[in-house]
């Protein structure tokens, strides 16, 4: 794609290094004694490092690159710490990069990590317990018990399902439904069921369902608070995660952390680990 990105004269750059640290999303390193982009997808083109050139051999030009990636310098900003992650965010700010900024803030709730310019403490978020959270009347909110066997005659009645009740994504699902009261949650990540071809007998018999996407999915918030409800005193026995190996499920643990310290609960929690081709490779207890 063609986007602004910072580009080097080594017959102008001394190698003094002066431009690495103000880089903070990692895309410039001194090698052979000079000055190189290590990848395009780091560059965010804005051209911080640009005033810290006493050569000038640093200019923003217009050219083919690979589009910056803002998850993947997430990856190493947070490495730096507080300081570096306020800079980064800043830096965003500063530019009016806001789809860039909120990708950065994605990655930070996704991970369980404190935003230092939002001011938010290093431990579990307390989120108030909503006893009577409100509903829009969408249709497919509307709760329905399902029968544990197919319907005779039907096509695919062949085809056992598990599923005891409806709705079953958790932005539609109502946490003080009876579906939950003393049943045994499975919440699974949107793409289980389709990698664990034996989803429905090996993980979904005997539990009630809902399902989630902490990358993709909004309102965070909204999750936990559901989830405390669930997991508060009268609520759910248990809390089985089911997740995939990728690092953004992760996500889906901090969650239930959270929610379970807001609801100050000591429901038991063990999460699950699929591969991407469906096979379980982790099982644990959540602490």
């Amino acid at each position: 794609m063609l986007r602004k990105i910072v580009e080097i004269d080594e017959t102008l750059c001394n190698g003094c290094g002066e431009c690495v640290p103000n880089c903070a999303e990692g895309a410039l390193k001194i090698i052979d004694g000079k000055a190189r982009m290590i990848s395009d997808l780091f560059c965010d083109g804005l051209g911080a490092c640009l005033g810290h050139c006493p050569a000038g051999a640093l200019q923003v030009i217009e050219r083919e690159a690979e589009p910056y990636d803002e998850w993947r310098v997430m990856e190493k900003i947070v490495r730096g710490g507080a300081n570096v992650i306020r800079e980064h965010l800043e830096h965003m700010r500063k530019h009016g990069e806001l789809e860039y900024l909120k990708t950065a803030r994605d990655y930070l709730s996704v991970y369980g990590i404190s935003d230092p310019t939002a001011g938010e403490s290093t431990g579990p978020r307390k989120t108030a317990v909503k006893t009577n959270p409100g509903f829009t009347g969408c249709p497919g909110a509307a709760a329905a018990k399902l029968t544990r066997k197919p319907t005779e005659g039907a096509e695919g009645a062949e085809d056992f399902s598990e599923l005891s009740a409806w709705p079953v994504q958790l932005h539609l699902a109502n946490p003080s439904s009876p579906a939950y009261r003393g049943a045994d949650l499975l919440l699974a990540a949107d793409c289980a069921a389709y990698a664990a071809g034996n989803f429905h007998a090996r993980y979904l018999r005997g539990k009630s369902l809902a399902i989630a996407c902490p990358k993709l999915d909004s309102g965070r918030e909204r999750y936990i608070e559901k989830l405390a409800v669930m997991m508060a005193p009268g609520g759910v026995s248990s809390v089985t995660i089911v997740m995939m190996e990728v690092p953004c499920c992760g996500g889906l643990v901090q969650m239930v952390r959270e929610a379970r310290a807001a609801a100050s609960s000591r429901v038991p929690v063990k999460a699950v680990v699929l591969s991407i081709r469906g096979e379980k490779i982790a099982e644990h207890e959540v602490a």
